[in-house]
Order: C-alpha cells, then sequence, then structure tokens
C-alpha cells in the first residue's frame, strides 16, 4: 500500500465544518517542508486555504508561500481558457464570455462536463510534473463524487475522438493508487462519523479512485485514567468533611466532563475503524487548543500529521 504522503496528487474531502481545509493545507505544508515542490489547490475559491497560509486574494496562477507551498484556487473560466490553449490549439485573448456560456449551457445538459475542467486541470498538473506533490482542498461530501466520477462520465458519453483520449490519461492518473488518493477528514462525532464511512463505501463502490486515508480531526487527549477518577470520587466523597472547599466541585465536573467526551469520541473512532476496510489507514489529528489562525496553526497541525503519518 502506497503511504499517503508518497501519493502526486491527494483529494482533501469531508462534512463542512470538520476541518478539511485545515488538514488539506496541513499535509500541503508537512509535504513542502520536507523539501518538496507542492501546490495547494482550493477547488471553492472561499479564500480558506490562502488564509491558512496568511496569503491574501489567491486567483487561478499560484502564489509562493515563503518555505512553504505554492497555492491555487480553481477558476472555470480561466481553466476552459487554458485547455483551449494547451489541447485545442485555440488562442484566447480576454473574456470569453459566449464561450463560456455556451460551455454552461453544455454542462447543465451533460453530467461531469463542468467537473472535468477541475480534475482535468489537477490530471494536468501531475502530467506536467512541475510539482512533486498537489493537495487539493475539494470539495465537501456531498459533491466529490461527481468530481472523481467526471472522466469515467466522460468517457460514457464519448466513444472516440481528442475528448475522450484526454479522458483516458486522466483516468489512468486517477485510478492509479500510487499517484492519486483521497483523505476523507471527520470528526469524532456521530454524524461526520456516519457521512465518513458513508462517502469511503461510495468512493470504494462508484469510482476506482484509492481512499488513501481518514483523518480524525480535533481528537481530544486522554487527560485522566481510571485512577484518577477513583480519587476525583474519593475526594469528592469526602466533602463537607475533610474537603470543605466548593469552589473545587467545579474543577470535578470538568473533569468529568472532559472524561465523557473523550470517552464518547473514542467510541465513534471505534465505530469508524469498524466499519471502513482495514487497508484504509485512521489517522488522528488532535484538538488544537489555541485561538490563532494563519501559518502559526497550519504549521502545528504539519507537525501534529508529520508524528503520526511517520
Amino acid at each position: 500500500m502506497t503511504g499517503l504522503l508518497d501519493r502526486r496528487l491527494l483529494f482533501v474531502t469531508g462534512k463542512g465544518g470538520v476541518g478539511k481545509t485545515t488538514i488539506a493545507a496541513g499535509l500541503a505544508a508537512l509535504l513542502a517542508s520536507q523539501g518538496r515542490r507542492v501546490l495547494a489547490c482550493e477547488v471553492d475559491a472561499k479564500g480558506d486555504l490562502a488564509a491558512a497560509f496568511e496569503l491574501g486574494t489567491v486567483g487561478f496562477d499560484p502564489v509562493e508561500v515563503p518555505g512553504g507551498p505554492w497555492v491555487m484556487s480553481m477558476d472555470t473560466e480561466a481553466s476552459l481558457r487554458e485547455y483551449l490553449r494547451l489541447h485545442l490549439h485555440v488562442p484566447v485573448v480576454g473574456r470569453i464570455g459566449p464561450l463560456a456560456a455556451a460551455f454552461d449551457f453544455v454542462a447543465a445538459a451533460a453530467p461531469g462536463v463542468r467537473e472535468i475542467l477541475t480534475v482535468g486541470k489537477l490530471c494536468y498538473e501531475v502530467r506536467a510534473d512541475r510539482y512533486d506533490a498537489i493537495v487539493v482542498d475539494a470539495v465537501a461530501t456531498g459533491h466529490i463524487l461527481g468530481h472523481l466520477a467526471a472522466p469515467q462520465a466522460i468517457n460514457d458519453l464519448v466513444k472516440v475522438g481528442l475528448i475522450r483520449s484526454q479522458t483516458d490519461w486522466m483516468l489512468e492518473i486517477l485510478t492509479d493508487p500510487t499517484t492519486t488518493g483521497v483523505v476523507v477528514v471527520a470528526t469524532p462525532e456521530e454524524m461526520p462519523v456516519t457521512e465518513a464511512i458513508e462517502l469511503v463505501g461510495a468512493i470504494r463502490d462508484e469510482t476506482r479512485v484509492d481512499v488513501a486515508s481518514v483523518v480524525v480531526n480535533r481528537t481530544l487527549p486522554e487527560l485522566f485514567g481510571v485512577r484518577d477518577e477513583v480519587a476525583f470520587g474519593a475526594i469528592a466523597a469526602a466533602r463537607p468533611g475533610a474537603l470543605c472547599e466548593r469552589r473545587f466541585d467545579g474543577i470535578f465536573d470538568a473533569a468529568r466532563h472532559a472524561t465523557a467526551r473523550r470517552r464518547l469520541a473514542a467510541e465513534h473512532v471505534a465505530r469508524l475503524r469498524a466499519s471502513v476496510p482495514d487497508a484504509v489507514p485512521i489517522v488522528l489529528q488532535p484538538y488544537l487548543f489555541t485561538r490563532t489562525e494563519g501559518r502559526r496553526a497550519t504549521h502545528q497541525v504539519a507537525t501534529s500529521l508529520a508524528g503520526e503519518l511517520a
């Protein structure tokens, strides 16, 4: 099995709110720290990936982070312009409004047409070999299957010609487990774990793209063991005799709450482990108890992932 960090193309996805952008940024930073030339691409163009590296507005042209990866934001029109120039040898100057409108009309009728521009751009970068690794802050769970299956959907529609030959090499890249993998991000909670389990199954059943890993983000540390709980119970039972300070009650309540949350999270992680194939590694990313965002937090995530993936 090819290791997570050995892949050339990684799609990072997950339910909204689980921190997929944080994990994508951490992976890109980790790979860059190993001396690799890395491209980090944000598909939904919200700007969160750029913010993780404290960059301003990032567009289709990659921007280099000092000591880190190159960062870009996907743009459908720019990708279409690049496709016309590179593959059809059609020079395009300025905006391509009418052509883009025609493309939108076709995309609305045929599945996979719009998504192929995003996936095709990423596969092209792998083929062009300008980067050692490409980390994609991909769309959320509800849409990732459409992106991964886009080349096959086009192949089902077009049997011969230039477009068919191009989707053939895209499929070769996407379906090669030594090159491409999907990283599914979840948090140790009921709904995110359920969606992660369902997504892993759907990717394996409906596509030929390999699931490289499931990252469980925001896992809580085990602060107290069974002996600690026994000691806390004995101390609490001593009130109001030997222990008269009521302010300790808040400390004990907090300890019990932390222990209960940790155990519940562990149950969800155990369900995840039991539900996904053994071949899919489970990576635990600790909860970062920090208010800071940007490069410092991204570096912390990268360091933690390095320890987990060593």
